[in-house]
């Protein structure tokens, strides 16, 4: 006799997956605040290992979860750096969405043609680098300094906005992690001011990434997961909040290490993941 599942039962695990959306998303969110991210690649793991979606649903439903996180965070941080101080750096931001726009349709298309073992493989790969520039090259001492200028500067730029834009749209996060060390050591950018423009490049890159991933099949797991993925960004917008709150609390030379640690270890659960 088959087994049924009564609507009482169906409702009961619809409410325990919706709490666990929004404490994972509450979690990884503070995660995120604490360095001035927004936790997207802390948030993935959990997609894949914990809630058991398939490769690349994980990275549709961590992108629209990020849209609803970057969109948010850019009132939140205008008290910190007003928005005129980043609308005054539109050359820069300009420079990096040349390349990161097509980086991010060209990365989210290259996602939808790979097969399930090998984008997680990639996924992995991507989380040591992200792990390796959280440890290297967050550094605000760089700030100041520019190692190229002039015509030079320009296609640097192109070509970092390109490669961060096809591992924001791999991975399905907003880049901050790469965005924020190139605005420092590429253009000379004071910290706090690298972590708005790194949001003004962000939604635009995220946006495109999210409307090439719409013309594939898998998209249709946001329709199918609309309550999960409302609860899990309800919560990533409130870790992201409390993790700014404690800003400073835990010291950088700690946190980054500890944080890079948890990457590398989802990244070995990942690359085994079946």
């Amino acid at each position: 006799m088959a087994f049924r599942v009564s609507p009482r039962h169906s409702g009961s695990m619809i409410e325990r997956r919706g709490l666990g959306a929004f404490a994972v998303g509450t979690g990884v969110g503070s995660l995120g605040g604490l360095i001035g991210l927004g936790g997207a690649e802390f948030r993935l793991p959990f997609l894949i290992g914990l809630f058991r979606f398939a490769a690349l649903e994980a990275v549709i439903l961590n992108k629209a979860s990020g849209l609803v996180v970057v969109a948010a965070a850019l009132p939140f941080r205008a008290t910190t750096v007003p928005l005129a101080s980043v609308a005054a750096q539109w050359p820069i931001i300009l420079n990096l969405l040349a390349g990161s726009l097509l980086g991010a349709w060209f990365g989210a298309g290259w996602a939808t043609r790979l097969q399930s073992a090998t984008l997680y493989k990639v996924i992995a790969a991507l989380l040591i680098l992200i792990a390796i520039v959280l440890v290297f090259g967050h550094d605000p001492d760089a700030a100041g300094l520019q190692f190229v200028t002039g015509a030079a500067l320009i296609v640097a730029g192109i070509i970092a906005g390109f490669a961060i834009g096809v591992v924001a749209s791999l991975l399905g996060v907003a880049g901050g992690e790469l965005l924020v060390p190139t605005f420092v050591l590429l253009f000379g950018a004071d910290i706090k001011l690298a972590g708005s423009l790194s949001l003004a490049v962000s939604l635009p890159t995220m946006l495109v990434g999210f409307t090439r991933y719409s013309r594939d099949q898998s998209f249709s797991v946001i329709g199918r997961n609309k309550a999960f993925l409302l609860a899990m960004a309800a919560g990533s917008i409130v870790g992201t909040y409390l993790g700014g709150q404690l800003l400073g609390v835990v010291p950088e030379q700690i946190l980054l290490p500890l944080l890079a640690a948890i990457l590398v270890i989802s990244a070995y659960k990942i690359w085994r993941h079946e």
